[in-house]
């Protein structure tokens, strides 16, 4: 039995309850893990991604729990460094990588904000090297350089990219900045396999019911919106949202930050939502939250991600227990239980119910400290707050 652990149990949706239970610690050896950090397996080696703006790391190891760092990818032509890798997916049919960035223009309202958009890049070597096949996702609304969130003006970023299940189109699941307040929030934007090499002009995003809104500059309609939006100092929204294939539940799994009630972008939670069919945006269940940043044990909690730890999974596929990464550290995994879990000061261990070894949390209770660090902008980023984890 778990007798040190339970953390918090929410997310009742399609006859499932998801709740944290404790893990034994895992951290990505990155020295600063700074949005998504997705994964593809190359050559039996799983290689995992993250970014600082600066320049992409990578990671490569057996599993999720194993990874060291290698030779960070080379990204030609450098045209729209400051850049974060955000998502990764591998073509069968031509062995490419293509893969998917956030990026912060640095000349936006004098320097003081900026309005992310969304690139695309493809390998042709097992992820060491990127061509920059440009962007694909952007805004078409006025910057507000007004904008009190003190980070965007606008824009797209923040996202994660999955396949559908007949593998014909990918999915991008972002956050939108900018535009009337009623379109903050998640939106949703897709492209066709067929159309990867060329992808410019090629994605489109969901708007009023259709996929035909271009996803360069055309409008949208939000799955998740915001209470309130990013124009306000008050914003209510998720962002940032991770998406996976739950094997186990055979249904999609987002998991969302929540910046809530006041400047400076506070997590006020992270978050779950499931969804049966992604090109019907109506599947999503209202998110639930599946844990408080004060049971994370440091701030801010940002970048939530489930990690399958099956032979070919990944940050978007998963099975019934995969690990909880926030920021780049584990010290949990997600229980998808069939139904409300027993007594939560005692649940049963997912792992072994039987067993007699105690699963021992890890001391994330510790004070931890967040230093900003300057972005290669020269401006103070959100996206690039290092966190001083508890050390072993």
């Amino acid at each position: 039995m778990l007798h040190t652990g339970w953390l918090l149990a929410a997310g009742l949706a399609y006859g499932q309850v998801a709740y944290v239970v404790p893990a034994p610690e895992v951290r990505m050896p990155a020295p600063i893990v700074d949005g998504n950090s997705p994964g593809v397996w190359v050559d039996g080696q799983l290689r995992v991604y993250t970014s600082t703006g600066a320049q992409p790391m990578a990671m490569s190891g057996a599993d999720i729990t194993s990874l060291t760092m290698t030779d960070p990818p080379v990204v030609t032509p450098a045209t729209h460094y400051p850049l974060w890798i955000e998502a990764v997916w591998q073509d069968n049919a031509s062995g490419n990588l293509y893969a998917w960035y956030h990026h912060e223009p640095g000349d936006v309202c004098g320097g003081r904000l900026s309005a992310p958009k969304i690139g695309a890049l493809v390998s042709s070597d097992g992820g060491r090297t990127f061509a920059d096949l440009g962007i694909v996702l952007s805004s078409g609304d006025p910057l507000n350089c007004s904008a009190p969130n003190g980070f965007f003006a606008g824009g797209h970023g923040d996202f994660s990219v999955i396949t559908d299940r007949d593998g014909a189109f990918l999915y991008f699941l972002f956050t939108n900045y900018g535009g009337a307040a009623s379109t903050h929030g998640i939106a949703i934007a897709r492209i066709a396999v067929a159309d990867l090499a060329s992808p410019v002009g090629a994605v489109w995003k969901y708007s009023r019911g259709n996929w035909e809104s271009p996803g360069v500059g055309g409008a949208l309609t939000p799955v998740m919106a915001a209470r309130v939006g990013w124009d306000r100092e008050n914003t209510d929204s998720y962002w940032g949202p991770a998406i996976h294939w739950n094997v186990h539940l055979q249904n999609y799994v987002v998991l969302l930050n929540r910046a809530c009630c006041e400047p400076g972008w506070p997590q006020e939670g992270i978050y779950l939502s499931y969804g049966s069919d992604l090109a019907d945006p109506g599947t999503w269940t209202t998110p639930a939250k599946l844990i408080d940043e004060q049971h994370v044990g440091f701030a801010p909690a940002y970048y939530p991600q489930a990690f399958g730890s099956g032979p070919d999974d990944t940050d978007t596929q998963a099975g019934q227990l995969p690990r909880l990464f926030v920021k780049g550290y584990s010290a949990w995994q997600i229980y998808f239980a069939p139904s409300v879990p027993p007594d939560p000061l005692d649940p049963v261990d997912p792992v072994d119910p039987g067993g007699e070894e105690e699963a021992v949390a890890p001391e994330t209770t510790a004070a931890q400290k967040a230093a900003v660090v300057p972005s290669s902008t020269g401006r103070v980023s959100r996206r690039v707050l290092r966190l001083s984890l508890p050390q072993r």
